[in-house]
């Protein structure tokens, strides 16, 4: 499927107004709230209106939303200049619709970024490796434009080492750095960053490769008292030193968030925990009989521990788990908000004892191991769930999974404050799916992934039209929804026909001919992000979207029916718009196969760091 299934709880890109006549924006963000700092060259005034400045610089520092400061921008000229200058947050959802060059050049004040690279189906491998969304000229332009940087995060990019070093040696205020699913860097370029970034309040690794170049980076830590709030490093791989890390939990007494490695053994968690009882947010390490504790020796009491984190309302990790050691953390179930066990293969009865003190619970993540027995326990007693993902232990094809609609109607029933949902399955019916679009209608995500290909209604044998139908007549606050199982054109009928909201849309293994997509680009107002693999939509359907995609983030579609010709169509009819042919073999016949095609704005025209795999339009 084409989702987003990172295992760690993960924001939007630049929107139209960004692509819009002469004076257009370069990209768009969160809130842009100015602060007063003397590093900061104050802002003079380029008309002569200095009561009017004063005025709109007051206005503009109390907009947040990233939307309404692109709407305030658009209001005149004096307008655009003075969001720019009080913007302190900059997101850009795509490295490749607008270059570091222009956005540092109108954004002059930013303290945060947010940065995104590659699209989503990174994830599942469906991208060749080495195709870019590098960080490097990046940090090479904020170094120059931004000394007062604060806090970066990063999404799908490769960062390297020298990256890295770059970042901790030209911001000295730096305080926040977060990786997600990023590659490219190892533990060397951690260590400078432990090291030459003294007022370091987070550093999260979250599902990036990190390398092993047997550097202790935990080492690198300043020895003195630490501004440490969150320490996040599960993904990592290698060993750590535990003696400096519990040294390091020690000396930071605003820690409040840390998710450790599988070297960790519950024996180490245990010391940690007595030193930092403060914690909010735990992600556990391996689960397991300590090897440090010799034999014969009493465990420690690792319930004691657990009922002394008062504060403890995310609890996350068990990687590397022993279930006889799951009733350690009964003691805070009671107060628990946020639970991820999908890494963890347990099953129902070990669940039950947990879920059932769990009356605070709004995020929910697990295995099917559960089966749909564990999921009633769930709906039983979680009525403050927001949102639950259930993760198959098995995704082959030909397996019989444990979790089906009896576990999905179970949820719908019990849990009806629900906003999102991504659950993976073997079998499915549009009866339950129906009946979660009636007693959840605040969902604002539905991800149903119907594991193997064109399968329907397994009591009735009918296509899943009706069911995905319902969803997007019922949920009306519905922004992103995923779609899969046997899906005739009817099913896209009825999204172009409901889904006035649904921004994002990912279909795979779905559809019956051209007409399908058509309804959809023709009928969804607000789509942003579309994502098709496995699909039998073709040129036709291709062109249909010709008056949206300047509207749209992006467009991936993999092995569907498009072509050369139908992609080249597209290209000249919108010149602005930057489609990569991803082929394995370069074909320049026009009616050759494309494998990928990935669509997407930008003000800067075709990249020029594209490999020899993909071929620019």
């Amino acid at each position: 499927m084409s989702e987003d299934d990172n295992r760690s709880p993960p924001s939007d890109s630049v929107t139209n107004s960004d692509l819009s006549s002469n004076k257009t924006q370069t990209c768009t963000s969160g809130c842009g709230s100015s602060s007063g700092s003397s590093s900061i060259p104050e802002y003079q005034a380029p008309y002569p209106d200095q009561v009017l400045e004063n005025v709109l610089e007051n206005v503009l520092c109390f907009l947040t939303s990233r939307r309404d400061r692109n709407a305030a921008s658009l209001v005149c000229r004096s307008w655009y200049r003075v969001e720019a200058l009080t913007r302190s947050e900059l997101f850009i959802g795509n490295c490749y619709a607008v270059s570091p060059q222009r956005a540092t050049a109108r954004f002059a004040r930013i303290r945060s970024l947010t940065l995104k690279g590659k699209p989503r189906f990174a994830d599942f491998n469906l991208m060749p490796p080495r195709w870019g969304a590098h960080f490097a000229p990046w940090v090479s332009s904020m170094a120059k434009a931004y000394p007062w940087l604060e806090k970066v995060h990063l999404k799908r990019m490769t960062v390297t080492d020298d990256d890295l070093a770059l970042l901790a040696e030209s911001f000295l205020g730096f305080k926040e750095l977060v990786l997600v699913c990023c590659d490219g860097f190892g533990t060397s370029g951690l260590a400078v960053v432990a090291s030459r970034c003294r007022q370091l309040r987070v550093l999260d690794l979250i599902e990036s490769e990190v390398s092993d170049d047997e550097v202790d980076w935990i080492s690198c830590f300043p020895e003195s008292e630490m501004c440490l709030e969150s320490l996040i490093f599960d993904c990592v791989e290698c060993p750590i030193n535990f003696s400096a890390l519990e040294r390091l939990v020690a000396r930071s007494p605003s820690l409040k968030k840390i998710r450790l490695n599988r070297h960790v053994s519950i024996g180490q968690l245990y010391r940690l925990m007595v030193r930092a009882p403060q914690l909010t947010h735990l992600g556990t390490g391996s689960f397991r009989p300590s090897e440090d504790v010799a034999q014969g020796e009493q465990e420690p009491d690792f319930v004691s521990a657990f009922a002394a984190c008062k504060s403890l309302v995310c609890l996350s990790g068990f990687r590397d788990i022993l279930p006889d050691y799951l009733p350690a953390i009964y003691p805070v179930c009671a107060i628990l908000t946020s639970l991820n066990l999908s890494y963890a293969n347990v099953t129902a009865e070990q669940i039950k004892p947990i879920i059932s003190n769990c009356y605070k619970l709004q995020i929910f993540w697990v295995l099917d191991s559960i089966c749909d027995e564990g999921l009633q326990a769930v709906a039983a007693t979680c009525k403050e769930l927001r949102e639950l993902r259930v993760f198959p232990i098995d995704a082959r094809e030909d397996s019989e999974g444990p979790v089906s609609e009896v576990g999905l109607q179970a949820i719908s029933e019990g849990c009806r404050k629900l906003q999102s949902i991504l659950y993976f399955c073997q079998r499915m019916t549009n009866a339950a799916v129906i009946a979660m679009s009636k007693n959840c209608p605040d969902l604002v995500v539905f991800r149903l992934c119907i594991m193997g290909r064109h399968r329907p209604d397994h009591v009735t044998g009918e296509p899943m039209d009706e069911g995905f139908g319902a969803i997007v007549m019922n949920c009306k606050k519905l922004t992103r929804l995923a779609v899969s199982g046997l899906l005739t054109d009817r099913a896209f009928n009825y999204i172009g026909k409901y889904g006035k909201t649904v921004r994002t849309l990912s279909v795979a293994f779905a559809g019956d001919s051209d007409m399908g997509l058509k309804y959809v680009l023709e009928g969804c107002p607000r789509l942003q992000k579309l994502e098709i693999r496995d699909s039998p939509f073709g040129d036709a359907a291709l062109l249909s979207g010709l008056h949206h995609y300047y509207n749209m983030r992006f467009l991936w579609m993999s092995s569907c029916k498009l072509t050369q010709g139908g992609c080249q169509q597209v290209a000249r009819a919108l010149p602005h718009l930057v489609l990569e042919v991803i082929n394995q073999e370069i074909d320049e016949d026009m009616d050759s196969n494309v494998d990928t095609l990935y669509m997407y704005r930008s003000l800067e025209g075709p990249r020029d760091d594209a490999p020899k795999f993909v071929s620019i339009l």
